[in-house]
């Protein structure tokens, strides 16, 4: 039989990263078993699914090259079946009409928890045999078996034991007659033919009760595995604090998606200490059974990190694309500026994300309107005001624009006024990018140009020289 997984994410609300780990183990278990990895949109809950969460869903998937073999599918084209799959749980008497009214189901809930049970509902209308009031509009609940229990030999969690007693009958359709969602995704699971379920072990205790469902309809349960939930950096559920409220927020930050799915993949799986997976590593490597048990806390840090890697290690063109994105937002145009892919070059091993690379390498397209109040106050001061003169003589008649000619341009400056070249070198960063960060001072002299190097370097002059100069 092929192996078959499902990510089945609910469009109410963004995309997470808890939910596109989910679907990356489940896609890499489908993957390592050659089997197929299917997207559904469990979008049922009319009120609360949007559109726009649809399309984060779609679009997330796709920025992280998670491809599905089928799909997607959709939920709320799907209610005919559910009512189908409902009327024949009724006539094979696995499930029945329940009349009763939210009074008298509060009542039930006080009674029971008078005498230390748990609140829920007590089977009363499981057995009816009165006529049906005509004043309520009745629900569907599920017959839970009493005796007994449902085991599941979780991939992850190992055996659990669910004891039928501690279940009521569950609803599986409303008022109104639309299905519940364990009613919905068990029929989901069948019609589509999953054989391994893979999600978050909040829905551990849906489990038994689906289960029951699947015995009704006489379809064997699928193979499960519950992975346990992240944490956020303090230990507690994971917040918007802790990491993007968007999956695609981590795109608009400038990560790349090879290193969010590498950092995702070892929240909870590892192998040895190996921290770099490509994804045909990941596919290859994966198992299920070697997911850990407990939660696993993000680390931005970390995730920084990797993405850091994967830049450093990247190819131009695929960065330049990426840059570009970023320069069109910024409303900077390249036409007059360093070849992206000499920027890239030199910029590519100093910067984590391709927002920083983009925000970093601004200067070189557009003039910057003022310096950095601090960095000018300490580097353009009046006694680099002839050093600065000297060096604007040397550049404007200098034939060649390399870095070597730019060294020793500024080695003999430094050398004639005797000062060291880091004193003369930081200065004139301030003086040509307004800031005291960029990459090296030649690499940043000959990508910016001798025009606008020129320009910024008569600008700075100017600038010291309404300093006044005793």
């Amino acid at each position: 039989m092929i192996v078959r997984t499902r990510f089945a994410p609910s469009p109410t609300g963004s995309l997470h990263v808890g939910g596109i780990r989910t679907a990356l183990f489940s896609w890499l278990h489908a993957k390592h078993n050659a089997g197929e990895f299917i997207l559904r949109i469990e979008d049922t809950d009319r009120e609360r699914s949007t559109d726009e969460a649809t399309k984060i869903i779609l679009d997330g998937m796709s920025w992280l090259n998670l491809d599905y073999d089928k799909g997607p599918y959709f939920q709320s084209k799907r209610l005919e079946r559910y009512k189908e799959i409902i009327q024949q749980l009724i006539e094979s008497d696995d499930a029945y009409y329940c009349y009763c009214s939210k009074e008298k189901l509060d009542v039930m809930r006080e009674e029971a928890m008078k005498e230390g049970k748990k609140p829920r509902y007590n089977g009363s209308c499981r057995d009816r045999s009165a006529p049906p009031p005509k004043d309520i509009n009745p629900v569907v609940r599920f017959k839970t078996p009493f005796d007994g229990s449902v085991v599941i030999d979780d991939l992850v969690q190992g055996k659990v034991v669910f004891q039928n007693i501690e279940l009521d009958d569950l609803i599986i359709a409303r008022t109104d007659g639309t299905p519940t969602y364990n009613l919905t995704v068990v029929v989901d699971d069948i019609d589509m033919e999953i054989t391994d379920i893979v999600r978050g072990d909040d829905h551990l205790n849906n489990t038994p009760r689906q289960v029951h469902i699947f015995n009704a309809l006489g379809v064997p349960q699928p193979n499960y595995a519950h992975i346990p939930m992240i944490l956020g950096v303090d230990g507690k559920k994971l917040s918007k604090r802790d990491a993007a409220s968007s999956i695609l927020e981590y795109k608009d930050k400038g990560y790349l998606p090879e290193a969010l799915l590498n950092y995702l993949v070892r929240l909870g799986w590892s192998k040895g200490d190996q921290e770099i997976f490509s994804i045909d590593e990941m596919i290859s490597e994966f198992d299920l059974r070697s997911v850990n048990k407990s939660a696993s806390s993000i680390n931005p840090k970390k995730l920084l990190w990797l993405n850091q890697h994967y830049i450093k290690n990247s190819d131009n063109e695929k960065l330049i694309f990426m840059l570009n994105s970023f320069f069109d937002d910024m409303n900077i145009s390249t036409d007059s500026g360093p070849d992206l892919s000499d920027l890239v070059s030199v910029q590519k091993d100093r910067i984590e994300t391709v927002k920083d690379l983009a925000e970093h390498s601004a200067f070189f397209y557009e003039d910057f309107k003022k310096y950095d109040e601090k960095m000018a106050e300490k580097y353009l001061q009046p006694v680099l005001l002839k050093p600065f003169k000297a060096l604007y003589e040397e550049f404007d008649n200098n034939t060649s624009w390399d870095n070597e000619n730019i060294k020793s341009i500024l080695n003999k400056l430094a050398e004639e006024f005797d000062i060291k070249i880091g004193k003369l070198a930081q200065p004139l960063r301030v003086a040509i990018t307004g800031k005291n960060v960029s990459p090296g001072i030649y690499d940043t002299v000959r990508l910016l140009g001798r025009e606008k190097t020129l320009k910024r370097l008569n600008n700075a002059i100017k600038f010291i020289e309404s300093l006044g100069v005793s």
